[in-house]
């Protein structure tokens, strides 16, 4: 039957050991012989922790900012490890800003580690959450918010409020950076829910690699079938018997497509797609579901990751032959 590799478990030795390498790194980077993370001066130094709030925050700050951004594309941000880099980043910081809702368990003794003691972003402060599905992993609830447009309007303005407290100067252009990018957010919203109008509704169905969608499926009013990966983290596993009631519920449910993610590898969504008898969306036209894409790609930034994302979903689903 099939299964899901398991994660290493000496993360949390290796973690200790890089605290303790950290302290080390940035007391000798204070004294002034070590390269700064930042290069501008005259700017706020901004950390960001996932690729969706870094791109948030060089919307909002515009060339007021410098940010330095902790994930890569297509990195776990579940169970990450930061960098000696990131470590000198956020001591250099002004702000840090994180998604929230548990995406960054990491966070906090990073922050300890480094001495910051600027301001702490939570970008989900505000936004309603979805609840966890009685896993340990999704005991705080559903973080993948930048899903549903309307609660990056949220994260967008909680992170300009906490630039202009930063930087009073500067107020004023974060307000109408603000502004210009919830018109694109209000843009994006209205044209992905005239697209998802045009899937027949039978066929509004999602099976994906893990449970990452939930705030897309509630704003555009499709259905989820199910996720190969049974949780918000993309950690957990599926069992042999969870995985052949998947396929029972992708057969009965009358699904057309099982989609991959660009963070996560295709092989069990492949082996599903094959045995369930549907078409499986990978490669280019891959979900990005954890982390934008990398430059020039189709998920770069924010906007264009939803639009992929609609795009993909639409087209797979209006001609299941395809």
């Amino acid at each position: 039957m099939l299964s899901l590799l398991a994660r290493s478990p000496a993360r949390s030795l290796s973690a200790v050991l890089l605290v303790l390498f950290v302290v080390l790194f940035v007391t000798a980077c204070g004294g002034g012989a070590g390269t700064s993370s930042f290069s501008q001066v005259d700017v706020l130094k901004v950390v960001a922790t996932t690729t969706e709030v870094a791109d948030f925050a060089r919307n909002v700050g515009g060339d007021k900012v410098e940010v330095h951004q902790i994930l890569k594309s297509n990195v776990d941000p579940h169970d990450y490890e930061p960098s000696p880099l990131d470590l000198q980043a956020i001591a250099e910081a002004d702000v840090v800003v994180k998604n929230g809702v548990g995406l960054e368990k990491w966070l906090d003794p990073v922050i300890a580690s480094a001495g910051f003691e600027g301001a702490v972003v939570d970008a989900s402060s505000g936004v309603s959450i979805r609840k966890g599905g009685g896993s340990a992993e999704d005991a705080e609830g559903d973080p993948h918010i930048w899903h549903n447009p309307m609660n990056v309007k949220t994260m967008t303005a909680n992170i300009e409020k906490a630039f202009a407290a930063a930087d009073p100067a500067d107020a004023a252009a974060y307000r109408a950076n603000l502004a210009a990018y919830t018109v694109k957010i209000d843009a994006l919203d209205a044209e992905i829910a005239e697209k998802i109008e045009t899937i027949p509704a039978d066929r509004r169905k999602l099976v994906t690699n893990h449970d990452a969608f939930g705030y897309y499926i509630e704003r555009y009013k499709l259905s989820f079938v199910g996720s190969i990966i049974p949780s918000f983290d993309t950690s957990a596993e599926l069992s042999g018997r969870q995985i052949s009631d998947l396929v029972v519920k992708i057969r009965d449910a009358g699904v057309t497509a099982v989609f991959s993610e660009a963070s996560l590898p295709p092989k069990t969504a492949d082996a599903i797609g094959r045995e369930a008898g549907v078409k499986v969306v990978a490669g280019e036209d891959s979900l990005y579901g954890d982390t934008l894409g990398p430059a020039e790609s189709a998920g770069a930034t924010y906007l264009q990751m939803e639009a992929h994302n609609t795009d993909t979903i639409v087209n797979a689903l209006k001609d299941p032959a395809g």
